[in-house]
């Protein structure tokens, strides 16, 4: 009996468990936070991985569990059966990618970076096999399989075989393993779940100021924030909020979250008030050399801002 997973608001039959693709060549371009993990993930289900990031020292735990390290991003593709991207931003997709034409033909293209469905778009019309695989989570669910994954592309086939490749992502709640029929529509989900991040981290922040102007401390305030809207971020943040966890390294940075945050500005027909403000205390972290810690400092660090 197979689990079933969402595409196109239909129920289709899905793998129930990872690793059954047979071995396969996969180059592994960015290796950042997030991208060590998910590679990780391939590594451990049996997938022989020849990776590249612009930091070299950054490859070094892919390097310990087997992977091969290689110098440019060519070298990295250079007879992969798939390539995994997952960069900052559109900018070093197009640069690291598709200007220099870096997919072989017939070679199929997953990328997790987080872009705008415009880019997902361009990036589609670029190379005929992309594949947009934005994931959705931090760092604690991508190390236990638990994060959310779209995969996105028109191509039947193309895209249960991918659903199948990430499968280890999204292995411990396979709910959230989401197939859609569009890049454009698989960036559009990841930048909703961000959206949420974005504007519920914003509302903490003003939940401790209004707290704090009735002389409550912030223990009190999250306490208070239980069986609210908020309760999710707060969980999440309280540790950096209440001084036991440092937002440096952290989750997900600042400079992470505000780009994209502007991307979701840059995509609305409409005007996003809530988001813009989220994006303006983000930037005011930024501009406070914060910008590569967690993006809890929005809170942790609320009283060193303009606002």
């Amino acid at each position: 009996m197979t689990t079933p997973f969402t595409v196109l608001g239909e129920i289709l039959p899905k793998p129930p468990l990872a690793g059954r693709l047979e071995p396969m060549k996969i180059a592994f371009l960015g290796t950042g936070r997030m991208g060590t993990e998910l590679a990780l993930h391939l590594i451990n289900t049996g997938h022989e991985l020849t990776v590249w990031n612009r930091t070299k020292d950054k490859t070094a735990r892919l390097a310990e569990a087997g992977a091969t390290v290689v110098d440019t991003p060519a070298a990295a593709v250079d007879g992969a059966e798939i390539v995994v991207t997952s960069l900052f931003g559109p900018n070093t997709v197009r640069e690291v990618v598709v200007e220099p034409g870096l997919i072989p033909d017939g070679v199929t293209w997953v990328d997790s970076t987080t872009v705008s469905p415009a880019d997902a778009r361009e990036f589609a019309a670029a190379c005929d096999t992309y594949v947009h695989t934005p994931v959705i989570g931090t760092l604690g669910p991508a190390r236990k399989g638990g994060l959310g994954v779209y995969v996105g592309t028109p191509d039947d086939a193309r895209r249960a075989a991918i659903v199948e490749l990430v499968t280890p992502w999204a292995q411990a709640n396979l709910d959230r393993l989401v197939a859609v029929d569009s890049a454009a529509k698989a960036a559009t989900g990841k930048l909703l779940a961000n959206l949420a991040l974005a504007v519920t981290i914003q509302g903490v922040k003003e939940a401790l100021f209004l707290g704090a102007s009735e002389g409550l401390d912030a223990e009190e305030v999250l306490t208070m924030l239980n069986y609210t809207g908020l309760e999710f971020m707060k969980n999440m943040k309280t540790p950096f909020i209440l001084g036991e966890r440092e937002t440096a390294p952290g989750d997900f940075t600042v400079d992470a979250i505000a780009k994209d945050a502007q991307l979701m500005l840059d995509t609305s027909a409409r005007e996003l008030p809530a988001v813009a403000a989220s994006l303006a205390a983000l930037r005011e972290q930024q501009e406070l050399g914060r910008g590569d810690e967690d993006f809890s400092s929005v809170v942790v660090y609320r009283a060193d801002t303009r606002s």
